[in-house]
């Protein structure tokens, strides 16, 4: 039977006696120690002090973005060592970009976590893998085929990859009374790059019949289930890498970010800050 441990120098939390009840002190809630070297790697990283980022946050892989939110609504913009952040009065809405890829992915959750956001979304591009979808659509992932490395450390692999549904709920609002269009369904997370040159993969992904292919976002829903982070999703469909031609390049890459930026930008900046001025509860329960 497990109970709280007496040391006044452990981040252990109480387990109330509770033989169910497995203590893990690698979640960053239970290890004070871990809290603070979260809390000091952040500002480290991003060049801001905790205390400066908003209670919602956008989370981005790509400097354009960061410039166009600086641009439409920001106030301070700081680089750090790895990352860059920026804030905004107006929206109460910081924004991060943290880099691609899911080890990153799961190291923004947990640099996120000490602060204890409201609401995270993470605005990502994607391959559409879907014969009907087109270059400039819009996903709103229902969960994330954890096909990356990373969030096994967090959860074990039968735990399905899943965004909080309820920011979900806001991001679908917004696009709604914006008359766009979304899709649903499922994606599929990679770690594997130049997956395109390997048919034996495709193959696996026509099985899985997964919407779009990226490479954050179980990563992303996983840790933020276990590191107590609510978070969401809003991918636009940046190339459509199955067909002849499909695969993005430099030219086509400029393209999307101009075409398409403010307006994923927009979505997700309304979304966010209309969770600040509602005031609703995010997670529907603690554990």
């Amino acid at each position: 039977m497990y109970t709280k441990k007496t040391k006044k120098d452990s981040g252990t939390v109480a387990f109330n006696n509770n033989p169910f009840l497995i203590p893990d002190e690698n979640r960053i809630y239970s290890n004070k120690d871990k809290l603070k070297i979260a809390r000091d790697m952040l500002e480290r990283y991003t060049g801001s002090p905790p205390e400066r980022f908003k209670k919602q946050i956008i989370l981005t892989n790509f400097d354009y973005y960061i410039e166009r939110f600086y641009n439409l609504c920001g106030n301070t913009k700081t680089r750090g060592s790895a990352m860059t952040a920026v804030h905004s009065n107006n929206t109460n809405v910081s924004i991060i970009d943290f880099s691609i890829g899911s080890p990153t992915a799961a190291l923004i959750i947990e640099l996120l976590a000490p602060i204890a956001p409201k609401a995270v979304l993470f605005l990502g591009l994607s391959g559409g893998l879907h014969r009907s979808l087109k270059v400039g659509d819009f996903i709103l992932p229902t969960a994330a085929i954890r096909d990356e490395g990373a969030s096994q450390h967090f959860m074990p692999k039968q735990v399905p990859a899943l965004p909080t549904f309820k920011i979900q709920k806001f991001v679908s609002q917004i696009i709604v009374e914006k008359d766009l269009d979304y899709r649903t369904g499922v994606v599929h997370t990679t770690d594997y790059r130049f997956w395109e040159f390997d048919h034996k993969f495709k193959a696996q992904l026509y099985e899985e019949r997964a919407l779009a292919i990226e490479m954050e976002s179980a990563t992303l829903f996983i840790a933020g289930f276990a590191s107590k982070v609510p978070i969401g999703a809003l991918l636009l469909v940046s190339d459509l890498p199955m067909n002849r031609g499909g695969i993005k390049t430099k030219k086509s890459s400029k393209t999307v970010f101009r075409k398409y930026t403010d307006l994923h930008l927009e979505i997700g900046i309304k979304a966010m800050s209309e969770i600040a001025v509602l005031g609703e509860h995010i997670r529907h329960y603690k554990w």
